[in-house]
């Protein structure tokens, strides 16, 4: 199959439109049709609803969107290694889940940075099924992720336990409901243990699934949620944010994920790990 259908249909569920989607490939809207009806003729099915208000997806369209995504990443990444410039020897491509950029991600960057320069890294930020995905299909060599409930003999290393804690905008201890509450949704295991724990189902103010984006919320807006204390630690310290009292805290626990061949090709890997793991040990401490 051509790459080009692929990214010419990703294109037009991105923008809904044909004519936009023609825009934006710098190809004519003649073009795009040919090359949908081309890859809806490949596959035998309908893969897009077109009228003059746009385009939608079908239910085959659905399916077949994560196999475009697949096929459109593998070309990139197939094109980038394929192509290093004579300063690299590799390439390193990274899952991050979104919450663990800010430590483990950063740190770990910067340290092959400086100590592997030879090495070209590529870093994809995403949520755990996106990870899952992309392990499966080989499209990372490494993850950073929670929830490593992985198969196909990868390598899984536990690096740290993430404490969540109950934070607010304003000091205060323990209430029923908070009417400002930020449900921030901390993956599978959070889910229960906070289902458990709240026996009051209310609907929240707001549902968010990354811990940067309820801090910058709660920071405007108040309210109250649960992060990841590491996160919030200065916001702490300059009482912008204060932990809630009397609520209890959970924990989930960040892997790293690796292809189990991984030190093979780079003598280098395991070495950097170890350091990676040494640099977030303090995560793990108890609170003074």
């Amino acid at each position: 199959m051509n790459v080009t259908f692929a990214q010419t249909f990703l294109e037009v569920v991105k923008v809904g439109n044909l004519n936009r989607a023609a825009g934006r490939l710098n190809v004519t809207e003649s073009t795009v049709t040919t090359r949908i009806n081309a890859l809806e003729n490949l596959l035998g099915q309908k893969l897009l609803i077109r009228s003059r208000s746009g385009a939608e997806l079908t239910s085959a369209g659905f399916k077949f969107l994560r196999y475009a995504e697949i096929m459109s990443q593998a070309w990139g990444q197939a094109r980038q290694e394929l192509s290093l410039s004579k300063e690299f020897k590799s390439v390193c491509n990274v899952g991050c889940h979104f919450d663990l950029w800010d430590g483990a991600g950063r740190i770990w960057a910067d340290q092959l940075r400086e100590n592997h320069p030879e090495v070209a890294l590529s870093f994809w930020a995403g949520d755990v099924e996106d990870i899952e995905r992309w392990l499966s299909t080989g499209l990372v060599d490494v993850a950073l992720m929670f929830d490593a409930a992985v198969s196909g003999g990868w390598h899984v290393e536990r690096l740290f336990a993430d404490r969540l804690i109950q934070v607010s905008n304003q000091p205060r201890d323990f209430m029923e409901w908070d009417p400002g509450y930020v449900y921030v949704d901390l993956g599978a295991e959070f889910r229960r243990l906070h289902a458990e724990a709240f026996s009051v189902a209310r609907t929240p103010v707001i549902t968010i699934s990354s811990s940067s984006w309820a801090i910058d919320y709660l920071l405007k807006w108040g309210g109250s949620g649960y992060l990841p204390a590491r996160m919030v630690q200065d916001h702490l310290a300059t009482e912008r944010l204060f932990k809630v009292g009397d609520t209890p805290e959970f924990t989930r626990t960040a892997y790293l994920v690796s292809r189990p061949d991984v030190g093979e090709d780079w003598p280098w890997f395991q070495s950097s790990i170890d350091t990676l793991k040494a640099q977030l040990a303090p995560a793990d401490a108890p609170e003074r």
